[in-house]
């Protein structure tokens, strides 16, 4: 069977320092912090009240009223970005075969805040057993997908992977694996956020994973810093087009970047720690360069995961030394979510975005809130400003509560 090659054309975002595309790079560029006092509720009881979360969403100016209603805010989430994504890749659909079209979009969470709503109101009711009809399809992490596919009749594989924060990547991986073994020949791929809420912020709280510095909020995302106390939640949504090259090049498509390679592992260590040696992460990526049939040199740039968590920041750079050795202290590295916060499920979305940006403009997006070294953090993790260099081929690298790892290699599209 002839090897398919799977490009990139079509991108969408949403995000906590742009909502839309142009913004978004905009940003990252800057180094743009999307922390602030949280607005969504009253956080002041919470040992973290602050979060990246967007600014100035209105659903209303994408949903009427009645149709908003129905919709949780991941999936509101989902279908602006996805709308973006697929406007971006200038489809015509009467000219397409919406049969082998698809979506797979994720979701860590899912309806986390009809799920509270609903519940609250049933307590606070006196255990009056009325529960709003869309309740169930508004909660359902498949929902976002089914959404987007009815929105636009998209026929093709339907469905959510859903694998913590590596969720957004895992959904990539499919679409890439579904398009590579001839079920479709464009994928729509990407995932999907919105737990900054009550039970979000408390949940987390209570495993002592956020940040809970409320006095330095804006630069509290400071991966790789010696200072570091845990990550900051963010909210969004990323989606990108996946397309066979000769579908692309057939509807004159314009080409983003192409996709080398996945790779998928799992620590099988602990259900929230990495493993401290980086073990899980770095066969991940050494899976994702032999899928590529690319070497460490090849590599530029590396998205890490790079949540600000005193173990997490250490154990992917031991990862990083243990995959590409020398190599490894000629890379550009950088945190993205040192700028928009840990997006959860849709962090490997926008995060590939970011990479694909990074190979478009020969630019790395910076670590930003970068003041005091940790000895164990020794490579170039691009601090506080872009830098301008050659970008040939970057990975982008998520890990999710569970111990799933997921990887996927983006290169410079050459015929």
């Amino acid at each position: 069977m002839r090897e398919r090659r799977i490009v990139v054309t079509g991108l969408g975002a949403l995000t906590p320092i742009g909502n839309d595309l142009p913004s978004y790079w905009e940003g990252l560029s800057k180094g743009v912090s999307g922390a602030n006092l949280i607005t969504n509720f009253d956080a002041s009881k919470f040992k973290t009240q602050f979060a990246c979360e967007l600014k100035g969403f209105d659903p209303l100016a994408h949903f009427d009223r009645k149709e908003a209603r129905k919709l949780d805010t991941f999936t509101q989430y989902a279908m602006v970005a996805a709308d973006e994504a697929l406007q971006d890749a200038g489809f015509n659909f009467e000219q397409t075969d919406r049969n082998r079209f698809g979506v797979i979009v994720g979701s860590g969470i899912g309806g986390i805040n009809v799920f509270f709503e609903e519940v609250k109101n049933f307590v606070q009711g006196e255990f009056n057993p009325r529960f709003n009809p869309f309740f169930i399809p508004k909660m359902i992490i498949d929902i976002a997908a089914g959404q987007i596919s009815i929105k636009h009749g998209l026929k093709g594989p339907n469905y959510s992977s859903v694998s913590a924060c590596a969720t957004a990547s895992n959904c990539i991986i499919d679409a890439f694996l579904l398009i590579k073994m001839g079920y479709a020949d464009v994928m729509l791929a990407g995932g999907t956020e919105a737990a900054v809420n009550e039970i979000g912020i408390g949940g987390f709280n209570g495993m002592r994973a956020l940040s809970t510095n409320n006095e330095e909020y804006q630069t509290a995302s400071r991966p790789f810093d010696a200072t570091r106390d845990g990550f900051v939640m963010g909210e969004g949504a990323g989606m990108l087009v996946l397309e066979e090259l000769g579908h692309a090049i057939r509807r004159g498509a314009r080409i983003y970047a192409e996709i080398g390679g996945v790779g998928m592992s799992a620590d099988a260590h602990h259900i929230t720690a990495p493993c401290e040696d980086g073990e899980g992460a770095a066969r991940v990526m050494k899976a994702t360069l032999e899928d590529a049939g690319m070497t460490p040199s090849d590599i530029d740039y590396i998205n890490v995961h790079g949540t600000s968590t005193p173990l997490g920041d250490v154990s992917e750079t031991l990862a990083i030394k243990t995959v590409f050795g020398e190599h490894a202290y000629k890379l550009n590295i950088s945190s993205t979510k040192s700028m928009t916060g840990h997006l959860l499920g849709a962090a490997g979305a926008v995060e590939a975005i970011a990479t694909i940006f990074a190979i478009q403009h020969q630019r790395i997006p910076p670590t930003i809130n970068f003041a005091h070294p940790d000895e164990q953090c020794d490579l170039n993790y691009t601090f506080n400003q872009a830098v301008d260099r050659e970008v040939h081929a970057a990975i982008s690298n998520t890990f999710g509560f569970g111990g799933h790892n997921a990887c996927v290699l983006m290169k410079k599209f050459e015929e």
